[in-house]
C-alpha cells in the first residue's frame, strides 16, 4: 500500500481534513489537520484515524501507524 492509497482512504473518512502520509513498508506516518479534531481528546482523534484504517491494520497490510492530529488552530501554532 502506498502513500496515495492511505491518503485516499483517510480523506474519504476524515472529510475536509488535510492529510499528509509517508509509508515505509508496513509502517505509516500520518499528519492530519482538520476541524473534525477540534475539541477532541488525543484518544478520540486516534480512534477516528484507526477506524478509517481498521481493515488494513487487521489484514496486516499496515503494521504500525504513527499519527499527529491537529485542529487548524493547533496547526497554525506549530508553524
Amino acid at each position: 500500500m502506498n502513500a496515495n492509497d492511505v491518503k485516499s482512504i483517510l480523506e474519504a473518512q476524515l472529510v475536509g481534513c488535510d492529510i499528509k502520509v509517508e509509508v515505509g513498508g508496513s509502517h505509516v506516518n500520518i499528519i492530519a489537520i482538520g476541524d473534525i479534531f477540534d475539541g477532541k481528546r488525543t484518544v478520540q482523534r486516534q480512534q477516528l484515524v484507526y477506524a478509517a484504517l481498521q481493515e488494513h491494520i487487521a489484514s496486516g497490510v499496515i503494521h504500525a501507524v504513527n499519527m499527529k492530529t491537529y485542529s487548524p488552530q493547533e496547526w497554525q501554532q506549530q508553524a
